[in-house]
């Protein structure tokens, strides 16, 4: 059976974490040489490689399982040096949390907001869409996310959180522009519409699904912003599918039109997370699953 060595583990999450060799031997006290020495040390006790030199740096399947294993074994460190140790001043916590952007613009800061008064913490959000954020977790990057898997990763723990429902929205201008005749299959063919990023089929699927139309039959904006979204459809430069949640405000007030109140878009969210977990971690769990299941509520 192979012994893990920190040391070793240490430099594959500094360099990966650094995204560079010489960076991470900087953080570490090191030279890039003593570094470079550490990995291949790894990789020879393992076998097979542990890093793909690409741009951005990638860890292979093994390295993924390293890296999440040290760094769980961290987050347990740090909360019990806290524990062992309560009247030393603590220096922050890092927590990475993968989280979508919607997600993030409406009820997740909230939700963290008395934890990041009351605790040292450092945040690192990996904002993705919904359907990848599982990801960061898999690869050891994030110790939770908030995602549309229903079912945990090996070594995680998952809970439910709500459905958040989406609305195909535009100003009463672009309305009026583009739809003087109602809402047609024709009309949305020629009317601008948003898209988080390539890979984003929320808009392509809705607009199949409800109006037969296919990718690449209507002009479509690329914006990795959801705030973006709301300020695009407000403006009317577009008419996007955005979270009710973010945009109840306007919809009482009548700058933003529900397009289609007879069809939304349903994405039902859930919590992920390591089964390792305690003390602030916890805490952030039990804090995400309360406030999430409050503002994701059917209303």
């Amino acid at each position: 059976m192979k012994t893990l060595d920190y040391k070793l583990l240490l430099a594959l999450d500094a360099v990966m974490e650094e995204q560079n060799f010489e960076r991470a031997a900087q953080r570490l006290h090191l030279t890039q040489s003593a570094i470079s020495q550490r990995i291949k040390q790894l990789e020879q006790q393992f076998a097979e490689p542990l890093i793909i030199r690409s741009q951005p740096l990638r860890a292979t399947e093994l390295g993924q399982k390293l890296l999440a294993h040290y760094r769980q074994v961290r987050q347990l460190e740090l909360e019990l040096t806290g524990e062992l140790s309560p009247d030393e001043p603590q220096a922050p916590v890092r927590v990475s949390i993968a989280i979508n952007a919607d997600s993030l613009a409406t009820w997740f800061l909230p939700a963290l907001g008395p934890l990041l008064e009351q605790y040292p913490i450092e945040l690192n959000l990996l904002v993705d869409d919904e359907s990848r954020t599982l990801d960061k977790v898999r690869e050891g990057q994030a110790f939770g996310a908030v995602s549309l898997q229903p079912q945990p990763l090996a070594g995680c723990c998952v809970d439910e959180l709500g459905e958040m429902r989406y609305l195909l929205t535009a100003s009463p201008a672009f309305v009026a522009r583009h739809f003087p005749h109602g809402l047609t299959a024709a009309a949305l063919a020629k009317a601008p519409a948003v898209a988080f990023d390539q890979r984003d089929d929320m808009h392509v699927s809705f607009m199949a699904r409800h109006f037969g139309l296919e990718p690449g039959g209507y002009p479509c904006h690329t914006v990795r912003s959801s705030e973006a979204f709301v300020a695009m459809a407000e403006q009317g430069f577009a008419c996007c599918l955005i979270p009710e949640l973010q945009i109840r405000r306007q919809l009482e007030e009548g700058s933003l039109l529900d397009l289609c109140p007879n069809h939304h878009l349903v994405e039902r969210l859930y919590w992920h997370r390591w089964v390792l977990e305690r003390g602030l971690h916890k805490r952030i769990s039990s804090r995400l699953i309360q406030q999430g299941r409050r503002a994701l509520q059917p209303r």
